[in-house]
């Protein structure tokens, strides 16, 4: 098993910036990779971004890339999501997510998740 969980969320202005981090325990040698996913009230779980845990490009949804960068620390087990030039369609729960075998942009694809994190971004 593994258990996931994220930090940083907080309410910030429409062109800011924030930091989300997510740690990792467990059976995280057998992980392969770890994304975020973001949702909205009264939306669907969408994919933000993923990262495997052994090398290879990061992989963004259209409308955060060039803003949001995701990397990992393997040393700590630990993922960030670094969000810059939010704006409010930005603001959601965000969630950190892994799996063993693969990555999907379809949420229901992933194994272990965390409790998520708020972000609201409004002026």
């Amino acid at each position: 098993q593994v258990q996931l969980v994220e930090s940083g969320g907080e309410l910030v202005r429409p062109g800011g910036s924030l930091r989300l981090s997510c740690a990792a325990s467990g059976r995280t040698f057998a992980l392969y990779a770890m994304g975020w996913f973001r949702q909205a009230p009264g939306k669907e779980r969408a994919f933000v971004a993923a990262i495997t845990w052994t090398g290879g490009s990061p992989d963004y949804a259209d409308s955060v890339k060039g803003r949001f960068t995701i990397s990992r620390d393997n040393a700590k087990n630990t993922v960030y999501l670094q969000m810059s030039s939010l704006k409010p369609e930005d603001t959601g729960v965000y969630y950190c997510a892994a799996d063993n075998n693969h990555y999907n942009y379809n949420y229901l694809a992933w194994k272990y998740w965390g409790q998520g994190t708020q972000v609201t971004v409004s002026s």
